[in-house]
């Protein structure tokens, strides 16, 4: 029997009623509580029942259990589980979540209480979804309990697209937010686990992306122990995950996901760590094919598993099978990754009877509460960081005559939730948020300005008037199945004005399958003037695009299955001619995940600049939304434009279309407020020299317009701090190949960067006084100061510990300039003072330790809303 054919038949084998209990997580014993198997027996230790499961599994069963898509094993009663699901900063892909700020964001709090609430919330979400999948036997991709998600990799240069997904670029800041991220998602407790948090991607990994298949990072000892593994050795002592993923490129020769020092020196031997290791997507595939350490499939199969990655995100384990009869690897062998896998759904409580799993009584009313939902207010509110206020001109009056709102990030949903993201009931943009919080008697104009950059045009929903259906009505003709196949005749019909759907997790109708049904939408689309067009979806069902019978647009995925992700798919430039009418269908495919199609295009806009600039000559103030996209950085992407490659940047500053707007703007003397909207660093040194006030939002989630327009207008004090350097030109930067030491990150940057690590401003004023330092031992130190708001509102201060050793010799001349060592976010009122804490580890082998708190990095010479103060104390 096929592995394919055994997922789909009905269950067999064993009890029938044995299979409806683990279908529903309900107890099928009976009343003497004489289980079939004794590997359902909760009494009995969780070693004992793993083993006795693995012992009655054949060959050909448990290599099926290695992919992550595990079939079921109909004669045990195991059900079907997809061991791939998503919550980097919100249950992803799976219907309707919240969705909080995208992951540096998280790290622009500096607040480890939040992110332990964030994820906290995150894994409430995915427990109740996933029971609410099973209830109705859906056992799809992104439907389960193990979470691939924090990202730990540090952010090493402001280029690699997947920075975004990251805590930043040092790392005690993200070993520390990890570890609390991680603790949130996993529960506290002492018998199952919440879900499970797999920490990624062990270890050297951050770009390039075009190449990370078959790259190769090179460095020695040194920097790999200085900057590539603190954070997950932190993540994994301290966390405790019960999972890691390893990465798709080689480390010095060896695949990552087949590296026996990574996986079994370091990750087990060294650190500890007990659970399972999944490989990033397809990368055995990548350990024949594209770093051809081995020639075939088995082999690569056989050299993962033996090395440590226990669960392949592909199909090549399903070559073990050959591999042992060419006795590249032993049955025994794979029986140790089988049993780290079902420990792991042990521990996640899937055998056991539902009233004895506190985490299966989750509610579904919890996704998208209103707590939630206050919770992704509350993390977008800390994640804004001001980073520029010339004589305080925010926060701005809200009864002001004219706000003129410009820039393409301004009225974009999508943008601002990142990647790997869930779709909330509702995105609020910057420009909804402004025009929220004014006063009825201000004016509001918007204007879109410019494009996102050149070959980067902005899409918004088809309008209405511009479709007809056959029968020459508004909009177009919906046909809806119950089926996947678009075949036989419709359930029903209805006419729809535009096409912007969502019904998430949930199907059209009540009589419809939600992870079973198709719809065809069709009719006509007459150009409202002749010109180039590009005409797409966002969507995240199985979607194709017609335009005159010809295919223009499809879903396209790296990774089989992977539908769920809401991204944009377009046709290439097409000619429309005004008065004629063109052919439309569009046709999407339901399958499970998400279920939302929307139809888009960029229609020509001559006249973008005018109206921005018109919009900003009658303003009392300009709010210009600039910056980035998903579409633009990302991972693995087909994105070719001058300044991005694969989803990778090859420079650093904003788009030249953006840029010139911003001057012409800033040229005619009103006062300009630059906001942000990205998941990397930007080089805006000419917008930092000329414009009023700039403010870094990242991609805030779903809360955006609401937090951004608070911050504005003085409903919140910002108080984030950048967890990454901003540099003044990609010229900074060391090849960004070269994953050496040499001149990346705060710690060891000799120039003057634009914006430091750790900096950011606020509306009021803070001071640090009385520092004392005094050693603890030979190896760490206590600090204390005192830390008071001298300033008129209240608001948070992050309080930053640095420490440098000094030294002699050739280990010291590789130490940080200086590195993080404690932070703490504090909110005091006005006048409020408090007594700081720390203890901090330090290196012994120096002739000084300089030690310094305050409001951000010694040493800067940036203008701040707080002071650093330093002290010396000699060797131990």
């Amino acid at each position: 029997m096929s592995l394919k054919k055994s997922r789909r038949q009905a269950p067999g084998g064993i009890c029938f009623a044995l299979v409806i209990s683990l279908l529903l997580g309900t107890d099928c014993s009976d009343k003497k509580n004489n289980y079939t198997f004794p590997f359902l027996d909760p009494a009995l230790p969780l070693e004992r029942r793993v083993d006795d499961l693995v012992s009655r599994m054949s060959l050909e069963e448990k290599i099926g259990q290695m992919v992550n898509d595990a079939p079921a094993i109909e004669r045990l009663g195991i059900p079907r589980y997809n061991w791939w699901s998503e919550g980097l900063h919100g249950v992803a892909r799976a219907g309707l979540a919240t969705v909080f700020p995208q992951a540096i964001g998280l790290g622009a709090t500096w607040d480890e209480q939040l992110l332990h609430e964030v994820s906290t919330a995150i894994a409430d979400e995915a427990r109740a979804k996933h029971h609410n999948f099973v209830k109705k036997d859906k056992r799809f991709i992104y439907q389960g309990l193990t979470l691939w998600s924090p990202n730990i990799n540090i952010f090493r240069d402001p280029r690699w697209g997947r920075g975004q997904e990251t805590y930043g670029e040092d790392p005690f800041l993200t070993g520390s937010l990890a570890v609390q991220f991680i603790k949130g998602l996993q529960g506290d407790d002492a018998n199952y686990l919440k879900t499970i948090a797999t920490v990624k991607h062990l270890a050297v990994h951050s770009g390039p992306e075009p190449e990370r298949h078959m790259f190769n990072a090179l460095t020695n000892e040194h920097d790999l122990h200085a900057m590539y593994l603190p954070q997950f050795e932190m993540a994994i002592r301290q966390g405790k995950p019960y999972s890691i993923m390893c990465a798709y490129n080689r480390y010095n020769g060896q695949a990552c996901c087949g590296s026996p020092g990574l996986l079994g020196n370091i990750l087990r031997r060294k650190w500890g760590f007990d659970g399972y290791v999944v490989s990033d997507c397809e990368a055995i595939t990548d350990i024949y094919k594209y770093h051809k350490i081995v020639s075939t499939p088995q082999a690569a199969a056989s050299l993962a598993v033996k090395a440590g990655t226990d669960l392949e995100c592909g199909n090549v384990y399903l070559h073990l099978k050959e591999a042992v009869a060419e006795k590249l690897i032993t049955e025994a062998q794979i029986d140790t990754a089988v049993k780290r896998l079902f420990t792991a759904r042990f521990k996640l409580g899937m055998f056991d009877p539902a009233e004895q799993v506190k985490y299966a009584q989750i509610p579904y009313s919890v996704v998208d509460s209103k707590e939630h939902r206050a919770l992704a207010l509350e993390a977008a509110h800390k994640s804004i960081v001001l980073l520029k206020n010339e004589n305080s001109i925010l926060p701005l009056r809200k009864d002001l005559g004219t706000v003129a709102v410009i820039g393409p990030n301004a009225d974009q949903w999508l943008m601002l939730l990142g990647n790997y993201n869930g779709v909330p009931a509702q995105a609020m943009t910057p420009l909804k948020g402004i025009l929220e919080k004014v006063s009825a008697q201000t004016k509001v104009v918007f204007a879109q300005g410019c494009e996102l950059a050149d070959g980067m045009p902005m899409f918004y929903t088809v309008p209405a008037q511009v479709l007809l259906t056959g029968e020459n009505q508004p909009g177009l003709k919906a046909e809806f199945f119950n089926n996947t196949t678009l075949s036989g005749e419709p359930l029903f019909s209805q006419q729809e004005k535009t096409l912007d759907v969502n019904w998430y997790d949930k199907a059209p109708r009540a009589d419809m399958d939600d992870d079973n049904f198709s719809v065809r939408w069709s009719g006509f689309i007459t150009a409202p003037e002749t010109g180039i067009y590009q005409l797409g979806f966002i969507g995240t069902c199985k979607t194709k695009l017609f335009i005159d019978d010809s295919l223009v647009a499809k879903s396209v995925y790296h990774f089989r299955d992977e539908y769920g992700d809401p991204r944009l798919r377009k046709s290439d430039p097409l000619s429309l001619v005004t008065g004629r009418k063109h052919k439309i269908v569009l046709e999407a495919i339901e399958t499970f995940a998400d279920a939302q199609v929307q139809l888009v295009w960029a229609a020509p806009k001559p006249n973008l600049k005018k109206d921005a600039m018109e919009a900003a000559r009658h303003a009392d103030v300009v709010v210009m939304c600039m910056g980035l996209t998903p579409r633009m950085e990302g991972e693995e992407m087909d994105v070719l434009i001058d300044g991005f490659r694969g989803g990778d940047r090859t420079r650093i500053e904003l788009p030249d279309t953006q840029r010139r707007l911003i001057r012409e703007v800033q040229a005619l003397g009103k006062p300009v407020v630059l906001v942000l909207l990205n998941g990397s660093a930007l080089a805006v040194n000419w917008e930092n020299d000329h414009l009023a006030a700039i403010v870094e939002t990242w991609y805030p989630g779903q809360a955006a317009g609401t937090a951004i327009a608070d911050v504005l207008f003085g409903d919140y004090n910002p108080g984030g701090r950048l967890p990454v350097t901003f540099y003044k030109s990609t010229q900074d930067l060391p090849p960004f190949e070269d994953y050496r030491i040499s001149n990346q990150t705060y710690r060891f940057y000799k120039g003057k960067p634009l914006y430091p690590f750790g900096y950011g401003l606020s509306y009021t004023s803070f001071a640090y006084s009385n520092l004392q330092v005094t050693p603890v031992g030979r190896d760490s130190v206590h600090v204390t100061a005192r830390l008071q708001n001298t300033g008129a509102l209240p608001g948070d201060e992050v309080v930053q510990v640095y420490i440098s050793a000094k030294g002699t010799g050739e280990a010291n001349q590789r130490n940080p300039i200086h590195s993080l060592a404690a932070f703490r976010r504090i909110y005091l009122k006005p006048g409020e003072a408090q007594d700081l804490q720390f203890t901090v580890p330090c290196l012994r082998q120096r002739d000084s330790l300089r030690v310094s708190i305050g409001g951000g990095q010694p040493d800067t010479q940036m203008p701040g809303t707080s002071n650093v103060i330093t002290t010396t104390i000699p060797t131990l």
